[in-house]
């Protein structure tokens, strides 16, 4: 340590030690910006300190000596954690930034625009549980009397999931006709997810295919959560239920698919299993709940409606939702 700077702060603490003033103390202060500036570290202050008591006072007990020894040896241990630390705290502002980032860029990559149909009234939420989302909604429409979506779900979170997005968003742009069949276009999904993405990663999707002039939805799935279909005659919910291999299993699978015909006030409800596995301090929320969500504003927009089941779903779990909330809701008016 260099002479000047021990002698200076002998000068300081013994004007401290005589006066005890506020002005004093203002010195202390600014002497320590000059310490960092020198990069003096903890434990190199604690033994100037010592050094200089032992020239102000050089007649105090062993004991006293023997404890700023036992500071310094716990300051040097206290410095190297506080310098890994602020490292780690830095990085992790480092990866906020560039999760930030990340995130606008996925959330402007898969925009997608919702099909305008005569009869079909569609509402849509789409909330991460955490910065990047592992759900994926993508609407195909020619203007044609046709509607397709696609609901998928990565099994796998952050960005290895937004880049498995960007795949999937690349197959569907690919085949952009809302007249594709379901089974055609999971199995065309299904080939670029397996050629192009790792063996860890695997995708569930439940795609769609509504035809507004026969009001029929022709529906297959891989893997996904079942979509529901209300009846507003009767009351009654089913599951449309279709089998299928998780995206990326096997080039070689088969998709089935299977159709609905849909009358005034029916609606389809499209969603992931952020939706259905909601927990709360009692267990996971029946599925008997979300149907009286949505039979609780069934007379009101399919927006209303989304909107409704999210909101009362996340005070059930206290606004912390455990995973990707996906729902999708296709309304025959």
């Amino acid at each position: 340590m260099p002479q000047h700077i021990e002698a200076q702060y002998q000068e300081i603490l013994n004007e401290y030690v005589k006066k005890q003033t506020e002005q004093n103390l203002y010195v202390g202060q600014n002497f320590s910006r000059q310490l960092i500036l020198e990069n003096i570290s903890p434990e190199e202050v604690i033994s100037m300190h010592k050094a200089a008591i032992r020239e102000l006072y050089s007649d105090l007990p062993d004991v006293v000596w023997h404890s700023f020894d036992f500071l310094i040896e716990m300051m040097i241990n206290y410095g190297l954690a506080l310098q890994e630390r602020q490292s780690l705290l830095k990085r992790q502002e480092e990866l906020k930034v560039e999760m930030d980032l990340a995130a606008n860029v996925q959330e402007t990559l898969l925009k997608t625009k919702l099909p305008s149909l005569d009869g079909l009234d569609i509402g849509l939420l789409s909330i991460p549980a955490k910065k990047m989302n592992g759900d994926y909604i993508y609407f195909v429409s020619d203007y044609d009397g046709y509607a397709g979506v696609a609901v998928a779900d990565v099994i796998g979170k952050g960005l290895p999931a937004a880049l498995c997005m960007s795949m999937i968003k690349f197959g569907m742009d690919s085949l952009n006709s809302s007249h594709a069949l379901p089974k055609d276009v999971l199995g065309v999904i299904n080939r670029i997810v397996e050629k192009s993405v790792d063996d860890s990663m695997f995708v569930s999707m439940f795609y769609a295919n509504y035809d507004a002039g026969a009001a029929r939805l022709t529906y297959g799935s891989a893997g996904h959560e079942p979509a529901i279909l209300y009846r507003a005659t009767t009351g009654e919910f089913d599951e449309l239920e279709a089998k299928g291999l998780l995206l990326g299993v096997s080039p070689a699978a088969v998709y089935e698919e299977h159709s609905v015909t849909l009358d005034k006030g029916d609606m389809v409800i499209m969603m992931t299993d952020g939706v259905t596995e909601g927990r709360t301090e009692d267990g996971f929320i029946e599925r008997e709940v979300i149907y009286k969500l949505i039979e609780q504003k069934k007379g009101q927009s399919a927006q209303a409606i989304v909107q409704h089941v999210y909101d009362e779903l996340e005070r059930m779990q206290n606004a912390e939702l455990q995973d990707d909330f996906t729902l999708v809701v296709y309304k025959k008016v």
